[in-house]
């Protein structure tokens, strides 16, 4: 019989209004069933979710008697009470019963987990499954590693509150909420026998991520991958207030879900928690198998109805009823430490050893301290346990890449030649896939066209599920407009050992910073945890750059992304801005190989010139930054002035301002060099890498330096501010100055100071050269193309061909307004 403190108080549901068919709201409940055959797995799930309920409890609380051998002392109790109570009830009751439904049917399953801070559930079960013992000696299941891991959590080099990359089993960082769903989908894409149990708490369920990643199942084709099972955990409490969907009746979640296209199963009101749960595990298990054979056989459901469960239980179910006349279980009371004073306030000690009294830990534990042969049933084989999971250690799956793919590139090397960058990245991608088409899936905001990459679709289609021209057509293309849900695909996709990639509008992926810094910081835990085998290199395109947003204005013009993947642990990024087409092929090569990286690729949909050979390509982007010969004086020795390029417009504005100089300023020795992987520019990083350092040899030791670069100049300043203290030099960084509207490409340019006039003239004042009739005559070409497209609405065909300045006179150029030819002659 169970401890008063673990009968499950129920939530009060609210009376349904619309008709009962064939069981509530049309679901058999079957719970006498359930009793019937499994009692004795029920009993022994229910043993085992006492274990781990005590061993969270004594997480939060204890240091020392774990096993409360004697009685409980205020010296047993942890100074600092850290964790989070509510949600680990909860968590533990569904990992039993996911452990009885996978030994039942000898399922391929691990469990994502939302709610943010069920570290201690998670921990106590890998501690039983002997999945944690596994990969931490010292955790191992016995009476010491039992001790052990108590102490550990929330402690100085311990285990942190929420589930992390420390965990064997775990694909997903708890600590920011929003995110499981999107996870959970992307991980069984391609793994077709693969079920994921999916715990979305009910405070997490009002994120927006969350919000849209329920229509997830609509893009999961039952052929060729795997299922996600939701399981909408209600306890009715957030940390101090209550949460919408705990408030929402039945009734109302019945719609919601419904019209979501999933049926719905509501578990929690039969006083056998235990009985009820295992029903809906098996009617969900059921209906899975029945869609997937469905498919699988050739006759796909239309719209099939994937199953969902609605579990509720009280807050902190187990908790001290109330406390001095204050209730706590089942109020937002019991969300994380239900006693915070216990060594303070002597009814609160009470209260607290009382607890641990009533799960009755000795017999739950064999002579060694391991889990006692009465929970056996509930655990399943090693080689079954979600923490011994294959796909959550399955390492990286190489991908077979193409080998025909090279750009021609003109012999004068000035850019004759002019393609897409973004268009050739949609040709790869397309190659990629015909080459691996079940390790490789591209995700993408409904912006694959629009970034012109539609060469892909050329080989492939889109994978959704609730359209009739694209369902059951295995296509490797995931288009949804919800950036959050598609950086969940990729995360899930890339951590259980495939390939992906995410192009989109440079500015809309600023959307998921907060999700890319949390994948980044699961990557830096992940290799920093020794057993944790290396995954397959996360890969952002960015196009539709901000340069040529002149169109869509102000508002579509945004590179922080680039700065905040700057601000990651050097080790783990890359961020590539290739200068042409050959390039772009090398860092996708770069990127296709590399692990347990996010990698970025800034590139435009514009066409642009074409300077290297692919052979050319790979060693500029394998040193990261290189001396551009032809664009330089005497192949760039001996410099005066050091010019470097840093992006697609950008760096062509610099290959204008080289021509300008060599025209203009002939005495000047100008030395032009590209950068193509900015993270190369920190010596940190460098080392790091096992990289010879080479700025000095390709920047000079002692030459002014002009970089114009892409971003912010504030990125590139972090980057080279050990550089620029460690001589006595001028490093001059242009760069986005947040200045922008709807304008033409070159306006863009001139509004921030990036353009080739002014990097010109930055070259011959830092050069010590005085050359005001030549500064004058830049000025005024910049007014003349500001008037030329005032009244044309078009940059001005004479940008190709710049007027030649002379001393005393400005020759004729057919294209200049001729009251600014008038205005540039009187300057000069």
């Amino acid at each position: 019989m169970l401890h008063p403190f673990l009968v499950p108080q129920q939530v009060q549901p609210t009376t349904p209004t619309f008709p009962r068919l064939g069981g509530k709201y049309g679901v058999q409940l079957d719970v006498e069933d359930a009793r019937r055959l499994y009692d004795a797995q029920l009993l022994s799930a229910n043993r085992l979710r006492r274990l781990t309920d005590y061993l969270a409890l004594a997480m939060i609380y204890l240091k020392d008697n774990y096993h409360l051998d004697r009685p409980l002392a205020r010296g047993d109790i942890k100074e600092r009470l850290l964790g989070h109570w509510g949600t680990c009830p909860g968590l533990n009751l569904i990992y039993a019963h996911m452990n009885l439904l996978i030994k039942r049917h000898r399922l391929d399953s691990f469990i994502v987990v939302g709610p943010g801070h069920g570290g201690p559930a998670i921990l106590a079960n890998l501690w039983a499954e002997r999945s944690l013992g596994a990969v931490y000696e010292q955790y191992g299941t016995d009476r010491d590693g039992f001790g052990r891991l108590v102490k550990a959590f929330s402690w100085p080099g311990g285990f942190p509150s929420h589930a992390n990359p420390q965990l064997p089993g775990c694909i997903h960082e708890g600590g920011e909420l929003g995110y499981a769903l999107a996870v959970a989908f992307g991980a069984v894409l391609d793994n077709p026998d693969l079920i994921v149990p999916v715990v979305v708490g009910d405070g997490e369920a009002e994120t927006g991520p969350t919000a849209t990643a329920w229509h997830l199942y609509k893009y999961l084709d039952p052929k060729e991958s795997g299922a996600v099972l939701p399981i909408l955990h209600r306890n009715g409490w957030k940390i101090s207030s209550p949460s919408i969907m705990g408030a929402m009746s039945e009734e109302e979640l019945f719609s919601l879900f419904s019209g979501y296209g999933y049926e719905v199963r509501f578990c929690g009101e039969h006083e056998d928690l235990d009985a009820d749960l295992t029903a809906s595990l098996e009617w969900a298990h059921t209906r899975i198998k029945k869609i997937q054979q469905a498919a699988r056989s050739g006759n796909p459901m239309t719209r099939p109805k994937w199953p969902i469960i609605i579990l509720s239980t009280p807050k902190g179910m187990g908790a001290p009823d109330e406390v001095k006349g204050v209730k706590i279980a089942g109020t937002y009371r019991a969300h994380q430490v239900p006693l915070r004073q216990p060594c303070e306030d002597e009814d609160e000690f009470i209260a607290l050893e009382l607890w641990f009294l009533s799960y009755k830990i000795h017999e739950l534990l064999d002579e060694s301290g391991a889990p006692a042969s009465t929970l056996s049933l509930a655990i399943p084989p090693r080689e079954l346990c979600m923490g011994f999971n294959k796909h959550t250690r399955s390492g990286v799956r190489d991908l077979a890449m193409p080998n025909s793919y090279a750009q021609e590139v003109p012999s004068e090397r000035q850019g004759g030649q002019s393609a897409s960058i973004a268009e050739v990245c949609g040709k790869f991608f397309a190659e990629i896939v015909k080459l691996n088409p079940s390790a490789f899936r591209v995700f993408s905001p409904d912006e694959l066209e629009s970034n012109r990459m539609q060469a892909l679709l050329s080989v492939t289609g889109r994978d959704f599920q609730w359209n009739e021209a694209t369902a059951n057509r295995g296509g490797r293309v995931m288009e949804m407009l919800s950036e959050h849900c598609c950086q969940g695909w990729m995360q899930g996709y890339t951590l259980t050992g495939r390939w992906a990639a995410f192009p989109s509008y440079e500015t809309f992926l600023g959307i998921i910073t907060t999700m890319m810094i949390q994948y980044a910081k699961f990557l830096k835990v992940a290799l920093e945890t020794p057993w944790r085998q290396p995954v397959p290199g996360a890969l952002y395109v960015e196009s539709s750059t901000l340069w040529r947003q002149e169109h869509n204005g102000y508002s579509h013009q945004d590179p922080m992304f680039i700065s905040n993947l700057l601000n990651m642990k050097h080790e783990l990024v890359h961020v590539y801005l290739p200068p042409d087409a050959n390039s772009v092929l090398a860092c996708l090569e770069q990127c296709f190989t590399s692990k347990n990286a996010v990698n970025l690729i800034v590139c435009t949909k514009a066409p642009m010139p074409s300077y290297l050979t692919l052979d050319e390509a790979r060693v500029h982007v394998k040193s990261g930054f290189s001396i551009v010969p032809w664009l330089s004086t005497d192949d760039g020795r001996d410099p005066d002035i050091v010019l470097c390029g840093c992006g697609n417009e950008t760096s062509v504005e610099v290959a204008e301002a080289a021509k300008l100089l060599r025209r203009d300023s002939p005495h000047l020795r100008v030395r032009v060099i590209n950068i193509v992987d900015v993270t190369m520019l920190d010596l940190a990083r460098a080392q790091q890498r096992g990289i010879v350092d080479k700025f000095h040899e390709v920047f000079t030791p002692d030459k002014p330096v002009i970089i114009n670069w892409h971003g912010y100049p504030s990125a590139m300043r972090q980057l080279l501010f050990s550089r620029a203290n460690e001589t006595n030099r001028d490093i001059l960084i242009l760069g986005y100055r947040e200045e922008g509207t709807t304008t033409t490409p070159f306006k863009m340019l001139s509004l921030n100071h990036v353009d080739r006039f002014i990097v010109a003239w930055e070259a011959i004042r830092l050069s010590g050269i005085k050359a005001p009739e030549l500064s004058a005559f830049y000025q005024s070409l910049l007014c003349a193309h500001d008037e030329y497209i005032l009244a044309n609405g078009k940059d001005p065909e004479w940008l190709n061909d710049v007027p030649r300045f002379k001393a005393h006179a400005v020759p004729q150029a057919a294209a200049v307004p001729r009251e600014q030819e008038e205005k540039a002659s009187n300057i000069a």
